[in-house]
């Protein structure tokens, strides 16, 4: 009971739920654009479907979970893939089918628990395409840094740019305290812009040429074969990976929102919000761990203050200069954090795999794992035109297809 009276302010907190919901929306900003300024989607549109998709989120889980819905780290790869090959439109349309593989995920759920997920997506099938998600394009976060994507910034510059960015986002991350460990990538970025200004290489043209207010410029998907089943694969990764965030902010709170609003509720309201970001061009929506640190330095416990943080984030959308500010951050910066965040999304994948305990050697698993990866990094394409299959979707095929045809593995191995 003591609880409850602690995540619950009275309407007199008003002041109080309204500023920690800004804050919640800072901690989530940096990350949160980040994304769109790495695909070539529009980050004020970004903003909006944050806020609408964390509203959905809620609306779905009747505001039961204190978590904040923004753009996903796990689709990065993919979109720039998808984006390179189909366009945005069609990338788009493929990101909406995914959101609704969450759906069919949490109805399935709903109906036959969680036994069947692990079954058909075991640490030896999710941990090396949680590998291929991350480093499958690492030579675009290589380019990027080096200053190959830049006509005005040179070799010099920018990989002082992006080292110095890389740098200074690691240090947040390894020895910062309190807040600042909580936003090491916008601390990267702000670094790096500001060592971009002392170099004359920011144009703010843009910035100046934009409207304070203005609609985001959103965009209508369009469905095409061939990117609807590249991207389908990747919503597996992060579907189970959402089952271990609503197990960490359960733990931060001591609720089983697995049970209660139930994990199939959770997937949902998930796989609706992507959706939902897609048809206004918005990249995916996902539980952002960084505001689950946030909730427990806080213990800002009450979900309303992430609708709070939602409303923030759909309001500030509306500032165009917000947007054209964002488009002025050097390439370079985001190259070098680029590096960083795509190694780091490896190291999950393979931390999936060591927590699993399995032996890697042993032949079955060896398989498994090592045709997910080359199909995966190396480029293997199966089919043609809007059939073809290769990347993220293909590794996930092979892993799930030779899981289920191949024997159990022998530990022993």
């Amino acid at each position: 009971m003591k609880e409850s009276l602690t995540a619950r302010p009275s309407s007199l907190d008003l002041p109080r739920t309204l500023l920690t919901g800004a804050q919640m929306l800072f901690v989530a900003f940096g990350a949160l654009v980040l994304v769109p300024l790495l695909t070539g989607l529009d980050p004020s549109v970004a903003l909006f479907t944050a806020g609408v998709g964390t509203l959905v989120f809620h609306a779905v889980t009747r505001a039961t979970v204190p978590v904040f819905l923004a753009s996903s780290f796990a689709f990065i790869a993919p979109i720039q893939g998808s984006v390179a090959n189909f366009g945005i439109p069609a990338t788009l349309g493929g990101l909406l089918v995914a959101g609704l593989v969450y759906v069919a995920i949490s109805q399935a759920v709903r109906l036959k628990g969680t036994a069947w997920l692990h079954r058909l997506l075991p640490a030896v099938v999710v941990g090396p395409v949680i590998m291929v998600i991350g480093l499958a394009l690492a030579p675009v976060a290589v380019s990027m840094a080096s200053g190959e994507t830049s006509e005005q910034i040179g070799y010099g510059q920018a990989i002082t740019l992006s080292m110095i960015s890389l740098l200074v986002t690691l240090v947040l991350a390894v020895f910062g305290r309190g807040l600042l460990r909580l936003i090491p990538i916008m601390g990267g970025i702000v670094s790096g812009y500001l060592l971009g200004l002392a170099m004359g290489v920011i144009d703010f043209t843009p910035v100046r040429e934009a409207a304070w207010v203005a609609l985001p410029a959103f965009t209508l998907p369009s469905f095409h074969w061939a990117a609807i089943l590249f991207m389908i694969p990747v919503a597996i990764a992060p579907a189970v990976e959402h089952i271990g965030d609503m197990v960490a902010i359960g733990s931060v709170t001591r609720h089983n929102y697995l049970e209660k609003p139930g994990l199939h509720r959770t997937l949902l309201g998930d796989g609706l919000a992507t959706s939902t970001a897609a048809l206004f061009g918005g990249p995916p929506n996902t539980t952002y761990s960084e505001v689950t640190g946030a909730v427990t330095l806080t213990r800002a416990f009450d979900p309303r203050i992430m609708m709070v943080a939602a409303g923030v984030a759909i309001v500030l959308a509306f500032v165009a200069k917000l947007g054209a500010l964002l488009q002025t951050i050097p390439a370079p910066v985001m190259g070098g954090i680029m590096t960083l965040l795509f190694g780091s999304i490896a190291v999950v994948g393979m931390n999936t795999l060591v927590r699993a305990g399995h032996s890697l050697t042993a032949p079955r698993n060896l398989v498994v794992i090592s045709l997910i990866l080359v199909f995966g990094i190396g480029g293997m394409q199966l089919g043609g035109g809007q059939f073809t299959l290769q990347g993220v979707s293909l590794a996930a095929l092979v892993g799930i297809v030779l899981n289920w045809v191949l024997p159990p593995a022998n530990e022993e191995a």
